[in-house]
């Protein structure tokens, strides 16, 4: 079904919109979408950081057993 938009059905429908919203609505909601990308790289960042640090803690851990032969 949307794969026949095409071009001409795209500036429609983004002429709709603009009419219907106003350009003030449509930039400040784009600002927040832009805030929720943002913040949402940073969760990913964060997290993969916060895995890569477990990730080490758990590979400098080593048993009683093998140091006492070392």
């Amino acid at each position: 079904m949307l794969n026949n938009i095409g071009l001409p059905g795209l500036l429609l429908i983004a002429v709709v919109v603009l009419v219907l919203f106003g350009r003030g609505k449509i930039s400040s909601l784009m600002g927040e979408v832009g805030k929720g990308i943002t913040a949402f790289k940073r969760g990913v960042d964060d997290g993969k950081k916060e895995l890569e640090d477990s990730m080490a803690e758990a590979r400098d851990v080593t048993p009683e057993d093998e140091k006492d032969k070392a």
